[in-house]
Formats: structure tokens, sequence, C-alpha cells
């Protein structure tokens, strides 16, 4: 179909623009390879600026260890203070109340969280199914101090977790609710009213806002939840190993650090065995900072403030109502349809990312390997598999207690080897992901793809390699 089509449907994208010059600027490297990028929920791109800027500032002048008192070390402190602020600022979140301590990602701020909150049997740990694994991880602090550990479950078919099962699992308990503001799976976004909720029934939140922040703006003056996971790759591509753990103070100061380390303490003696631990954003800010990078947060957060999330965002929904319309019209020859999609099948509270398989002539799942192999031989660059959710995978394949109890006792020692005993003839969904960079034609050409590869084949899964990791 022509872009006159897709214009007269989505017709807020002539609007966004000033993303296709930055496409053809900025973001040149994107086309030179003839390549298409559509995984935006794994990682951001980088801007040719940002770039620029980190070259600019680092030869430009000397930054030292933050740890001392010397010139560089002060030039680097001060860049770092500065992009603490930018990162508050970014939330709308008053220095007062938050503090921004900086991680290697969003599954270390996740940690710092898990080892640290006071965990006990009085306290449960309540979880969403679709989180990530950064977060359900949490479960093994939580189970191994007594607390009860309790799942909301996503509902088919759109897999969105229902308000009323949120309510049920935070019954008759306190401790800590997480859950993600937009899943990585199927790109529901679930009510951030969720995280008043949970702290009127006695629960701290962890908002995990990994997926969410790349195209939607978080307020934290009206969504004050008390911490709130982050990657700053996903949200501009650059600099990776940067993340955030965005913590109100006053729930921080209830955590309790299992550990210390350099840059995390007052004082520390050898001999009588003790240590005190610094206060605030240091006391979590293990070893020496990634003082290089760091301020590369605060340009990363004013180029997307710049553009203006807005745009972003509309412009990833239109492509993305695009894509969901042009699949549900993807057919075979007998009339069948060549794809089946995991979650909301419109734009309604959901995001960028689009889960899916293919389908067989006669309705059967085509191999996810299969897909990665071809797409990639293609020049299309997505994901497949799992995408480290698989409580969103549960539900997506249909799978209940039925299927999993006793699965902890199968001894099995590989993923093939777990889908044969679950009565999985695929281990995955196909993933595709829209961001700031993002255009028409990305889509049209994917679309093109999946048309001429899949459309009528019975697809041959011989000679695929084995499944290593979901």
């Amino acid at each position: 179909m022509s872009l006159a089509d897709f214009l007269a449907r989505y017709p807020r994208y002539a609007g966004t623009a000033t993303l296709d010059t930055l496409r053809a600027t900025e973001y040149a490297h994107l086309d030179r390879s003839g390549d298409v990028y559509l995984d935006y929920t794994g990682a951001g791109v980088p801007a040719a600026a940002q770039v620029a800027a980190h070259v600019a500032r680092l030869t430009g002048s000397c930054y030292g260890n933050p740890h001392s008192e010397n010139p560089t070390a002060r030039a680097s402190d001060d860049l770092v203070a500065s992009a603490r602020c930018a990162v508050l600022r970014h939330l709308n979140a008053s220095a007062d109340e938050y503090a921004a301590i900086f991680t290697p990602n969003a599954t270390a701020a996740c940690r710092l969280v898990g080892e640290a909150y006071p965990f006990d049997a009085g306290r449960a740990l309540v979880l969403t199914f679709d989180n990530h694994n950064s977060v359900n991880g949490i479960r093994q602090y939580a189970r191994d101090r007594g607390a009860d550990v309790r799942y909301a479950p996503v509902r088919p078919p759109a897999l969105r977790v229902e308000e009323r099962d949120v309510v049920a699992a935070l019954a008759g308990g306190r401790g800590l609710f997480a859950f993600p503001a937009q899943s990585n799976f199927t790109g529901v976004r679930h009510p951030l009213r969720w995280v008043r909720l949970a702290q009127e029934l006695g629960y701290d939140v962890l908002l995990d806002a990994a997926a969410f922040l790349p195209t939607g703006r978080l307020d934290l003056s009206a969504v004050p939840a008390d911490f709130v996971c982050v990657s700053w790759y996903k949200v501009f591509g650059y600099p990776t190993g940067l993340g955030c753990l965005v913590a109100r103070r006053e729930a921080l100061s209830r955590l309790r650090r299992p550990w210390f380390a350099g840059g995390t303490i007052v004082a520390v003696s050898v001999q009588p065995d003790w240590h005190l631990l610094l206060n605030g954003e240091s006391a979590f800010e293990d070893g020496t900072l990634n003082f290089l990078s760091i301020p590369d947060v605060e340009f990363g957060l004013s180029w997307v403030d710049g553009i203006g999330m807005d745009v972003i965002e509309c412009r990833v929904a239109c492509l993305t109502g695009w894509l969901l319309d042009r699949m549900r019209d993807l057919r075979h020859s007998n009339g069948r349809p060549m794809v089946r999609v995991y979650g909301p099948p419109e734009l309604r509270d959901r995001g960028g990312t689009v889960a899916f398989n293919f389908l067989a002539p006669d309705g059967a799942l085509v191999d996810e390997r299969l897909v990665a192999a071809e797409s990639a031989a293609a020049g299309f660059s997505l994901r497949t598999g799992c995408f480290c959710n698989p409580g969103a995978g549960e539900g997506a394949f249909g799978l209940g207690d039925s299927s999993l109890n006793g699965s902890g006792d199968w001894g099995v020692r590989t993923v093939d080897e777990y889908l044969t005993l679950m009565g999985l003839s695929t281990g995955g969904a196909i993933r595709v992901s829209f961001g700031l960079a993002s255009t028409f034609e990305d889509v049209e050409k994917f679309l093109a793809f999946a048309a001429r590869t899949y459309r009528d084949r019975v697809a041959d899964t011989a000679g695929l390699a084995p499944r290593l990791r979901c």
C-alpha cells in the first residue's frame, strides 16, 4: 500500500516530519547498509550529535576519578551532579524527594532493590505475570527471607493484567509491588494509577520503566513510584552500560545493603570489623562511577526533549497501528491468516512493541529460529525468543498450571527438551519494535519481506540450530 493510504488512516504522522529530517542527517548510518532496524525495545539508536558531543567533551578537557579532591575529579563531580539533576528534571521529580542512582543498567537497579529490601515473613512480593526477568529475579531474595511471592496473571487474548487481579494479589499484606509501565513482550501499557493503589494498600512500588521511557513521558510528581528502574541506552541509544535507580529518599532509607564497596562508605575498619555507609545516592553506587559517560545521559535527555516526546510517541503509535492493520490483512491463498499477534490488536494503552508468530497455511506456527535466520539474511534487525519475559510467553502460548506443574523437577537440561515436555512446537515469538528514527518505509520493507517469504509456505525446520537459551 502507498504512503497516501497510510496518511489517510494516520494523518497525525505528517506532524512528525521533523523525524524524517533527523533520519536523513543524524541517523543516516541506519540507511548506509540497506538494512532495517526494528529492535528499539532492545536498544535505541544513537544520533551522530550524541557521539560528537562525547568526543568533543573528552578531547576538550581532562576528567579524573571523582573519588578525590583534585581539579579533574571536581570537574567529573560537577558533570555527574548535573546529569543527576537532568534525570530528575526529565521525570519531573523533586531532588528533595527523589534520588537518581547511576547503575550499569535497569537490571542492576532492580538488584539494588531486591538485595536490600526488608523482606520477611510479614512482607510480600507481588508481581505481574509479564515482568522482565530482571524483576522476576527479585523473588529469590524475597523467598530466601520468608516473604510470600504472589503473581497477578495476564488475561488472553490481549494479555493485559486486570486491575481486579492486582487488587486480589495485593490483598491482606504489605511489602513490594513490582510491575512494568510497559511490557517488553506485548507492548501493553499498564495503568500507572496502580502505583497509588498499591501504596494505599501498604506497599512500596517498583516501576520498571525500561521499555516505557523511550516513547513515553513519566511524571513522578503525579505517579510517585518508590523505585523506578531505567536503562538509558534504550531511550537514546548511547551510551550503553548506564541505567538508573530513581528512588524516593524515604523508601531508600528503608533499604539495608548486604555489603559495602569502594565509594559507598564514610569509614571502615578491618580490625574492629566495622563500617558506616554514606547517605543517599553514594551508598548505592559501588566502586568508581562511569564518570566519562554519565554526562552523555544529560546530553541524550536534552536531545530527546528537544525533539519532543509527544512527537516521538505520535510517530511510534502511527507506525505500530499501521503494522497491526497490515498484519491483519496478510493472508495465505487459502484465506487463512499469516500472522498471530500476541497482545492488544489496537493502539489503546499500548506502546510500539509488537510480538507475533508467522503461521503456515495449515495454521501451524513457523519456528522462530527460521524467521531469525531468514530475516537476518534479508537485513532485518528484530528480536526472536521469549524476550526474558516468561510470564507473558506462558500467557501467549496458553500455558497454565496443568502444563507447568512440577517442571522444576523435570531435570531439564536444554531449552528444546523443556519445550518438548510442555508440548510446544516453537520456543518463542518474533518482536518488532519502533523508535524515534523509525519510518513508514521501514514498516513497508518488513511487510514486503513477510509476504514474499511466508505466504503459502510450508516451513521446513530441518537443520535449525538448537536453542541455547530463552
